[in-house]
């Protein structure tokens, strides 16, 4: 086995810890090395999730918790009695909806830059850093460092901290150094990098179309970066990265396009060994097409391991994953020196967690409670909230509105569209604007729309990043219920805004809109914090951190 330093950068071990980990390792029977390098996603009732890491005792969960703090904190005082090590609790702290449910919402990347105060985001970073660790989670798969380059992709979105490298880094390393000191491991992805592909890692392997030193001074400074300020664990993606693969060997073909989750060249040749990284890689989630279109399961699960990733991010059959695994190391294809060498990694991010000690603390149901509860979080959430809706254009002079002169306000929505919502979420924005003074109809298919009806014509958008949607765009057919609605335009006879909670992308559908306002979020706070500014209460402060244009003059008239 390849020696790693323990003592050194990111786990930073005492002779205490590093000890630990050798010997946790060395009494680890053959299977359950193994199963140290899953984790797996945890998203069943509380008193039925324990049913599915008794039987496995994977090395971690990424834990999708419930409204129920009380059942959760149960769980997660139960799951270090069923396996022979403590368990990571994992989970995407990416604010907005992504926000416990029981936690401070807080805004997303997007809405964090679009502040661009450090000082803003490492408050924010901090408050989700003690929450998190209140319930038992010690580990994030954020930041994201992507970069919004490729407008279209509906994957990127609102997770990054935009198309400026500087921004990105800046924020990251707040995020990274609030994480990291308040007890939750951070994690940087999508590594090698996504944001030049409009594509979905979900249900295609991506491409960094970078050459390789236009990548060194955008997503290598990035990593680089990251891996100076300490972060723990790097994402390993199903993105592929010919331009590297190529210098090493320019007849690569297919090889060229071999996703990282599955790449030594990626993993070990460009991350460990040129980048200097000594962390934990983990690979974003297995089951997505990007990683399944290169092969068989049992082949690539196997690969995984091979390549460089330390662990196996969820699995739709565990039990049978695992024993790919064992059939690859007994024809040789996975050593086991490269097993320990995983193995000691998972150990050493638990041990660098406290994890080891006899006497970590246990969360507590009570002191959970204070903690949600604490004032000074929503207040501080709250006052960052203000500061990010963004006014991108307003050429007509609309703003600020009011009741006096658009009583009548028509609005179109799509509701808060979720990946994992059978239907739309309802907004609080329609009754928010009631309570103002104006009178609100919101659109059917039924309704007969005449624009000498209205004093103001609404489209309230809602769609943050989504999963297997491959495009965010402005659906006029489905926002208006037929062919013909979705001809129609208003703007020339009623006075007409749109306004994302979401997506900041909209004007490349509807450039002619003469106002649009950037919110990046629908959490109900952001809603609020959208409408004290189209009142006119608060100024607009946030500073659009990508090219709400597109790209396009048109939009900007």
């Amino acid at each position: 086995m390849a020696a790693i330093d323990l003592s050194a950068a990111p786990f930073n071990l005492d002779d205490d810890a590093v000890a630990w980990v050798h010997e946790t390792r060395d009494k680890l029977t053959p299977r359950d090395k193994l199963a140290q390098l899953f984790v797996l996603l945890s998203r069943e009732a509380p008193e039925d999730a324990m049913d599915a890491i008794r039987s496995f005792k994977p090395g971690g969960i990424t834990r999708i918790y419930t409204p129920d703090l009380a059942a959760e904190i149960a769980l997660m005082r139960q799951i270090d009695t069923v396996g022979p090590v403590p368990m990571t609790v994992s989970a995407d702290l990416e604010g907005s909806r992504m926000s416990l449910p029981f936690g401070t919402e807080v805004p997303n990347p997007l809405g964090l830059a679009a502040v661009d105060d450090v000082e803003a985001t490492t408050a924010i970073s901090t408050l989700m850093a003690q929450e998190a660790r209140a319930v038992g989670l010690n580990w994030s798969f954020t930041p994201v460092i992507d970069i919004n380059k490729a407008f279209q992709s509906a994957i990127v979105g609102t997770r990054s901290y935009g198309d400026d490298v500087e921004r990105i880094e800046r924020h990251a390393l707040a995020q990274i150094r609030a994480f990291q000191t308040h007890g939750v491991a951070a994690t940087v992805k999508h590594w090698p990098g996504e944001g030049y592909d409009d594509r979905d890692q979900h249900l295609v392997t991506t491409v960094n179309p970078l050459t390789l030193a236009e990548w060194e001074k955008t997503f290598g400074r990035l990593y680089r970066s990251a891996i100076d300020a300490g972060v723990m664990s790097v994402m390993s993606a199903h993105i592929a990265f010919p331009a590297f693969v190529r210098e090493l060997d320019p007849d690569a073909g297919a090889e060229a396009y071999r996703p990282a989750t599955q790449s030594a060249v990626l993993n070990q040749t460009l991350l460990r060994e040129r980048l200097g990284f000594n962390g934990l890689i983990v690979s974003d989630a297995t089951p997505m097409a990007g990683f399944g279109d290169w092969g068989r399961r049992e082949d690539t699960v196997p690969q995984t391991i091979v390549s460089g990733c330390d662990v196996i991010l969820f699995s739709d059959d565990p039990t049978a994953d695992l024993m790919y695994l064992v059939k690859a190391v007994a024809d040789g294809r996975l050593s086991q020196d490269r097993v320990d060498e995983a193995v000691t990694r998972v150990l050493a991010l638990k041990a660098a967690l406290g994890l080891h000690k006899a006497d970590r603390p246990e969360p507590v149901q009570m002191t959970a409670e204070v903690i949600m509860a604490r004032s000074e979080s929503k207040l501080t959430s709250a006052s960052v909230t203000a500061r990010v809706p963004t006014l991108v254009k307003d050429v007509a002079n609309l703003l600020p509105l009011s009741p006096s002169r658009h009583k009548r306000v028509l609005i179109f929505s799509t509701g808060a569209i979720q990946p994992f919502a059978p239907v739309p979420l309802p907004l609080s924005l329609p009754d928010l604007l009631r309570q103002e003074g104006f009178e609100i109809t919101e659109y059917t298919a039924d309704l007969d729309v005449s624009a000498k009806d209205y004093d103001l014509v609404l489209y309230l958008l809602a769609e943050e990043t989504l999963l297997t949607r491959q495009r965010i765009f402005l659906n006029w057919k489905a926002l208006t219920g037929s062919v013909f609605g979705a001809m129609k335009r208003y703007w020339h006879d009623v006075p007409t805004l749109i306004v994302s909670l979401g997506y900041p992308y909209y004007l490349h559908d509807a450039p002619r809109v003469p106002t649009y306002v950037n919110a990046y979020g629908s959490n109900e706070d952001m809603q609020a914090a959208v409408v004290e500014c189209l009142m006119g209460r608060k100024p607009f402060e946030g500073k659009s951190p990508v090219d709400a244009f597109c790209g396009s003059d048109q939009a900007k008239y």
